[in-house]
């Protein structure tokens, strides 16, 4: 088994995670780490959660890329969002960003996020192969 850690040059870096992991063995499996609606600087977007939602699909998508793979390879997502949130406002834009791609999805409200100002989080698991 082959584990390598992905950190796209488009995205924010950080010494204490990966934006992605892939692990090649019997299947290849990327899992992306929690995505928030952050620039390549590592600053949230302003305009809400419909604009961080797009932002934070979009880093999603810019790690299953690095790996070869896009939403088609999606096999598991959680989005967690700042309670009080509107889903509704949440899911537009992803349906702007990732379209038609099911995946098993689990939705939670949380009191917050790591950070402050983040109002959405966005993990995925990917299988490869």
């Amino acid at each position: 088994m082959e584990i390598t850690h992905l950190n796209p040059d488009s995205l924010f870096t950080n010494p204490a995670f990966s934006q992605g992991v892939l692990v090649r063995g019997a299947s290849n499996t990327l899992y992306v780490g929690g995505q928030n609606g952050t620039d390549a600087s590592g600053a949230i977007i302003e305009g809400g959660l419909g604009a961080q939602t797009e932002q934070a699909l979009h880093n999603v998508l810019a790690v299953l890329a690095e790996a070869g793979a896009d939403q088609a390879n999606v096999v598991r997502m959680a989005v967690y969002v700042a309670a009080g949130e509107s889903v509704d406002e949440g899911f537009a834009a992803s349906m702007r960003v990732w379209g038609q791609h099911p995946t098993a999805l689990t939705v939670l409200f949380v009191a917050a996020l790591g950070r402050p100002d983040a109002l959405v989080e966005i993990e995925a698991v990917a299988v490869l192969d």
